[in-house]
């Protein structure tokens, strides 16, 4: 199938996509906040600049495209028919990249959790598998509040 747009409103498209601060990753950080959790910002001296790092239990939230890393989901399915000589090599170094980077973290004594852009469209279920994944005692350190079992 050929491609509707034109050249130049799909270079403009595609120029307009962000690495960082995605709407994904914005709702993932606003509902993390939200749960009284704080974090630093795609730091620096991991590899890969993870977008959610939380140092003190050593924890990191990688937010990821399901079409640009290859998710199992539908979206990530979908293959470009246009120019795919030069996509799909380009969403395979994403993917390899991505692993590599996990591997990293992983060695480094980061425990990693990746959440789907597809995932983030369920806003309770989202909000738990975070709420599973972060220690509730970093919740109570940050804010000073005590959990009921304390």
């Amino acid at each position: 199938m050929a491609d509707w747009l034109t050249q130049e409103q799909r270079h403009r498209n595609m120029a307009a996509i962000r690495a960082k601060d995605t709407k994904p990753e914005l709702l993932v950080r606003k509902l993390v906040f939200g749960l009284g959790y704080r974090y630093r910002l795609h730091a620096r001296n991991l590899p890969g600049h993870p977008d959610l790092v939380f140092p003190g239990p050593r924890k990191i939230i990688d937010v990821r495209g399901c079409f640009w890393h290859r998710h199992t989901c539908k979206d990530g399915a979908r293959t470009p028919e246009t120019n795919a000589g030069y996509w799909a090599p380009k969403i395979e170094r994403n993917v390899a990249r991505d692993r590599e980077n996990e591997e990293e973290w992983k060695r480094l004594g980061w425990d990693v959790l990746v959440l789907w852009e597809c995932q983030v469209k369920d806003r309770e279920a989202l909000k738990q598998i975070i709420l599973g994944f972060l220690p509730e005692r970093l919740k109570e350190q940050i804010s000073g509040e005590k959990t009921p079992a304390n």
